[in-house]
Formats: C-alpha cells, structure tokens, sequence
C-alpha cells in the first residue's frame, strides 16, 4: 500500500511495484518509476550534504522532466521547492530569490503540514506574489480528485504545459501519484497535443480553455477524425466558452468534460460537468471536502464574498512586497476576494472580483460578464472592460478588444444587447494590440487599465 500522507510518498512504492512503466515523458526523455525514484534519491541526497537552504529554487532552466527530478528531490529532502518563471527577468528573478534565506539548513522529517511547494502568481502589482502549500493541501487535492472522477483521474495524465504552471504542475503530480504517469510537452504545440492524445496513451488530459480553442481550430482546419482514446477533461485557469464545449464533445465522444473552479490560494472549490446550456456565471457544486459560504449577500441574487473551508487551503504568502491583504482569513474560512452567490441547485456562481467590480448608473457591475459576452464573438481573442469617470453614469463602461479583425463596434453592442442589461454595455471600444498578459497568460487588467488612462490622457480616439 502506498503512503499517501506526503506528495512525494508514493513514488517509493510505485518504484517497486510498477518499476519499468514510465513515469514521466517528455517527447525526447521517459524515465521509468524505478529510474526517476534514483533520480530523487540521488539528488535529495546531494541536497542534505550539502546543507541547501529550507527554500530551493527549482531550476527553471532544465528539461520538464529534469525540473520534476528537482522537485521531488527537494521535497523528499524535507525542504520546499519554489518554483519560478522562466521568463522572468534576470532582476526579477534575483529579487525573488533574495526574499528567502539562503543560510544552509538540516531539516527534519516532513510532515503532512511542512511546507513543500512554494509557487508565484504575478500579483496586481506585477511583482511575482509566492503562495505556499503544505502537504497536506495538496495530498487532500489528489484525493478529492481521484474520488469525484474515478478511474480516469487515476490514468496516464496529458499535462501540456510549464512546470511553472500550478495546474499543470498539479496535473504531473497527479499522474505520478496515481501510479500511471504523466506525458509531458513544456511548450505548448496544437499538432503534438493532437497527435498524444491519438495515440490513446493519456486518456486524462489537464488543460486550459485557450489550448482547447487552438485544439479546435486544427481539428476543424484539418477535418481531423474524433479522438476515441480521451476519457476525461479537467479544464480550468479560465473561464471555459461553453457554447463550444459541443465541438470538444464530437472531437472527444468517449471524454467526461468537467470544468473546475479554484485558485492557488484554495485549490479544488467546485466544478461541473461542461454544459453549454448552464449560466455563464455558474462554476458548479463544491467538491466534497468543501464548505463554501457568501457573506453579507446582497439582494436580489445574494452576490457577496465568496469564503471557503477545506484542508486544501494555502499556509500563506511569501516573497518580496508582500500584499498579506490579497487573501481574507477570518479563523477557518477563506476568501480571495472573489465574488459570488449560490442559486437554488446550491451551485456556486462567479460574478467576478471584488476589486474590479464598477459602479456605473448606481449599480454594481463585474467585468468579467461583460468580457465573457465580448468572447462569444469569433474575432475577438481577448477583452478587458474597465471603467473611466463619468460625471453623469459614475463610471462610464469601456472595453479594450483584442481582435483578429477591423474593430466592429456596433456588431459588439448588439452582441451585447442580446445578453445584457443596457447599463452593462460597454459606451466605448478600443482595439489594442500587442494584449499584455500576466507571467501566467491571463490578461493583465492593470496593465491595460494604464494604457487606457494613457490614451485618455492623450486624447487618442484610434485603437491603441
């Protein structure tokens, strides 16, 4: 029987019992469960000799599968790996790691409540925000994934992504964990993705909605035939376009779609199985090991804090600037700030953050309903909606597109009046490129919130 009480327990016994499967692949590396279990042995040993800080820094420069190797060394040696960007600036990169001692230490034994994994979100600043995990939440998170899902969570897990990724990271754990392995692919490619999950070696697939979408397009492009081999997707990092979870469905017939909902402070909150027909604000039921709580609801939807209690939450935040305000603890319970209600299913529904909601004609407004809406339209890859004083409305709605096309801004609003209140429809659209994103891919709201203050500024009325 495998011991489960530590993220790195059950490799010693999958090294025994499942010795020559492969572990980990790269595409150009596989190492066995018996090779890698060396592999980690050697390298924690290396660590003790000579007495490495409590906190190492996983080198992110090596291969994916050289990067786990460290991972695990560095957990197993009764340290925490901090896993970086490997596009962040030289500079960066060094004031990150000056936030954390680097005096020699001699850990003892983990525990389940030791931490192990220190990971980094790029913060409403920009400067990269570490959250650190204890065992404990993550074993809690393998769990609750391995029992909602059954038997497909516990197979060969596609992770097409960086280690640098908490998601796909979480999806290579989830793999070796399992005793099935995991097939990796560090930059990301449509064609190889395709061609993977052919093969019918990774019936589990880990992804993000914008991987899905380039899936989509190749599929289309090419007329390629259904995959027969996917058994289960687990989506999240954003929010899914269910009107094209019918696509994923043909190019997957035999795949479980199931999108999920949480954050690097939280882990697993809720999911759902993909339903185009379901409320776009609907993100699904708590997993088992969660209680969710909405506090101070306001009428007439009850939308207030969303708080969760579960053992998979996060120790705390470290690194440089610290912003200990980003996540609200009050005794068990959690917050990250977002907003939300439950309906009557008792489902979960996600308005969007706290600190992005706008007040515009007297009413509360998320931007993330609006962008969701502008999304629906082909040509636009990304959207941002912001708000810029109004002498009259409060905050007049703004929206920022990233388009594939010419701008077309009254095809936009009557987009827009198909599916939302008319105070909620954007009074202005800016096309802007080149999108700045976050060191995670998501868009970067506060930078565009800059560029839009720029642009007013300048009384620039041509796309930015």
């Amino acid at each position: 029987m495998a011991d489960n009480s530590l993220v790195h327990a059950p490799l010693a016994h999958w090294a025994q019992t499942r010795a020559h499967v492969v572990a980990i692949d790269d595409g150009q590396t596989q190492l066995t469960f018996a090779a890698l279990h060396e592999a980690v042995l050697q390298q924690a040993e290396a660590l003790q000799q000579c007495h490495a800080p409590a906190t190492v820094f996983v080198d992110a420069q090596l291969s994916t599968v050289a990067q786990m190797v460290h991972f695990l060394a560095i957990i197993s040696s009764g340290r925490c790996a901090a896993v970086s960007d490997p596009d962040w600036p030289a500079a960066v990169q060094q004031t990150v790691q000056d936030a954390f001692p680097q005096n020699p230490a001699t850990p003892s034994a983990p525990t389940p409540t030791s931490p192990f994994y220190i990971g980094f979100t790029s913060g409403s600043t920009g400067t990269p925000k570490g959250f650190r995990r204890h065992h404990q939440s993550w074993t809690e998170s393998l769990r609750v994934c391995l029992d909602t899902f059954g038997p497909d969570a516990a197979s060969c897990v596609l992770a097409p992504g960086r280690f640098s990724h908490s998601l796909f990271l979480f999806g290579m754990v989830l793999g070796l964990w399992s005793g099935a392995g995991v097939v990796v692919q560090a930059r990301f490619s449509a064609p190889r993705m395709v061609d993977t999950l052919r093969s019918g070696r990774t019936p589990c697939l880990v992804a993000v909605p914008s991987q899905l979408l380039l899936m989509l397009e190749l599929a289309a492009r090419r007329k390629l035939a259904p995959i027969e081999g996917v058994r289960l997707i687990l989506i999240s990092g954003a929010r899914w376009m269910r009107d094209r979870t019918a696509a994923l469905q043909a190019l997957f017939p035999n795949a479980r779609i199931v999108e999920f909902y949480g954050a690097s402070e939280t882990s697993f909150m809720a999911w759902m199985d993909a339903d185009a027909s379901a409320p776009a604000q609907t993100v699904g039921k708590p997993f088992s090991n969660v209680e969710i709580d909405i506090r101070h609801p306001q009428p007439p939807l009850g939308i207030g804090p969303i708080f969760v209690r579960s053992p998979m939450l996060f120790m705390d935040y470290v690194g440089p600037q610290v912003d200990h305000t980003a996540a609200l603890r009050e005794g068990e319970w959690l917050s990250v700030r977002d907003m939300g209600y439950l309906d009557a299913q008792g489902r979960l529904c996600l308005v969007g953050r706290e600190n992005r909601m706008l007040v515009t004609q007297g009413k509360n407004l998320f931007p993330e309903e609006v962008e969701a809406v502008l999304m629906r339209c082909p040509d636009i890859a990304h959207a941002s909606v912001q708000g810029i004083p109004d002498p009259i409305r409060g905050q007049q709605v703004v929206a920022l597109v990233n388009t594939a096309s010419d701008l077309n801004a009254p095809q936009l609003i009557a987009l827009c009046r198909t599916h939302l209140e008319s105070y909620k429809i954007p009074k202005r659209f800016i096309a802007c490129a080149p999108w700045p994103l976050t060191a995670s891919g998501k868009t970067d709201h506060a930078a565009l919130s800059l560029l839009l203050q720029h642009t007013l500024r300048d009384e620039i009325s041509t796309p930015c």
